[in-house]
């Protein structure tokens, strides 16, 4: 292992990318805790010391934000818009038969798919900004009951400025995108996972930490403990498929004979990745998000929905919420997987080429066989993210970690399958300038 990791840094080729990737990678995080303009950054800080934030409403995007959307900093809102933009085009792929099309015109029409993603995540940007300085001015963004310090976020509140903030974290989350690009062009590739790999990576230390402070060394050796199983369990799983065999029969075109080999369709255990995490964390937030925004004024109760909402779906220790969280995430997944692997589509191309699954009829009869596999493939796949993503809550009733807890939800499953997928690039960099990877 040793001599795998001397060999990339004496391959010119490849010491280069990495380093140029690390480089990137620091100023993505320089950037976190550079504050946008006319934000009180003394006063921030201290909201922060005194652990009122990280709300359920605001939990995703700042894990994905590396901390920077409560430090109202110029990368504030992180990789979150760019990651809802692509969902928002791969979906829309169902409603929209131009966006089909361009999907199957290979690179041209996925030139354009990425360029109406760009456009996507400046509009998405200027929303989420609006959005969180709107909160941040009403002293919201700290929880409704926190005052003094937490109230008084910004300098300035004027017109003028708030567009200026507006504008400052839109270009941020612009320049985050052409440093997601600029890695997967001239870095190791995989840019954007990357970035977010980054982010989720520099809130385990304060989150360990924090257990260390709050339970002492035995919880949090256990904690370490069950963490190294947790992610030893997500590696097997994701590296879990179904691999469905498939032959091609020889055909002759002109003097040569093509075809004739064996190959499978591996079909993964977990193909929605944290695609459904993602959803069901959204659409929970919802009701929350609507309810901050219709708090009564002083003096006054509020409304009997809005008391329901606070109580059951705002905090995630309560089982209700682990309860709607599991089923949406076990939904979402099914329907993720409909949307991105078609079994006619597959069966089509299959007989198309002349390939056939042994004992199966090709056309009709292969994509009713790909989909009674692909249904019972995706029910422990669905399962298992639902268990996964349901730790976090669980250490938050049991351990009083925050929503952050590092081994578990989504930060686990990004991070496993990134950390997978970038050292599978480096191995396959590494072989092609030497016999033996970084793998064996």
């Amino acid at each position: 292992m040793f001599s795998a990791v001397a060999r990339i840094f004496r391959t010119p080729d490849l010491r280069r990318k990495i380093g140029f990737t690390l480089g990137i990678i620091a100023l993505y995080r320089l950037g976190s805790f550079i504050p946008a303009p006319f934000v009180d950054f003394g006063n921030v800080q201290a909201c922060l010391a005194q652990n009122q934030g990280t709300s359920g409403l605001y939990e995703l995007v700042n894990l994905f934000s590396g901390g920077a959307l409560l430090q109202l900093s110029i990368f504030a809102l992180g990789i979150m818009p760019y990651i809802t933009a692509s969902i928002i085009v791969q979906l829309l792929r169902v409603v929209i038969p131009h966006f089909e099309t361009l999907h199957k015109e290979g690179q041209a029409g996925q030139g354009k798919l990425t360029q109406y993603t760009r456009y996507l995540t400046i509009f998405l940007g200027v929303l989420q900004s609006t959005t969180l300085i709107t909160v941040a001015r009403s002293g919201a963004l700290f929880g409704t009951n926190s005052g003094g310090e937490c109230s008084q976020l910004l300098t300035n509140d004027a017109w003028y400025a708030i567009l200026l903030m507006v504008i400052t974290m839109t270009a941020g989350t612009g320049l985050i995108m052409w440093m997601g690009e600029l890695i997967t062009e001239r870095g190791v590739g995989n840019g954007m996972s990357l970035l977010i790999f980054t982010s989720i990576s520099a809130t385990f230390p304060a989150s360990l930490w924090a257990i260390w402070q709050s339970r002492g060394v035995e919880t949090f050796l256990l904690v370490l403990a069950v963490g190294l199983l947790i992610v030893g369990l997500v590696v097997f799983v994701e590296q879990s498929q179904r691999r469905i065999p498939v032959q091609y029969a020889k055909r002759m075109v002109g003097r040569r004979t093509y075809g004739g080999n064996n190959t499978y369709i591996p079909i993964k255990v977990n193909m929605a990745g944290v695609v459904p995490v993602i959803f069901a964390s959204s659409l929970l937030y919802l009701p929350a998000l609507i309810a901050q925004f219709n708090q009564p004024a002083a003096g006054q109760e509020p409304a009997a929905w809005v008391t329901w909402v606070t109580n059951y779906l705002t905090k995630g220790d309560h089982p209700l919420y682990m309860l709607l969280y599991f089923l949406l995430i076990v939904g979402f997944t099914y329907f993720y997987v409909a949307i991105t692997f078609n079994p006619e589509e597959v069966a089509d191309n299959m007989k198309k080429y002349g390939g056939f699954i042994p004992g199966i009829r090709a056309g009709r009869p292969t994509a009713e066989y790909l989909d009674y596999v692909l249904t019972r493939v995706t029910l422990p796949g669905s399962i298992y993210l639902g268990l996964i993503a349901l730790i976090p809550l669980i250490a938050l009733a049991l351990v009083g970690a925050n929503q952050n807890f590092p081994f578990g939800g989504a930060s686990i499953l990004i991070i496993v399958g990134v950390g997978l997928e970038t050292v599978k690039q480096i191995d396959s960099q590494l072989q092609q300038r030497h016999y033996e990877g970084l793998l064996r």
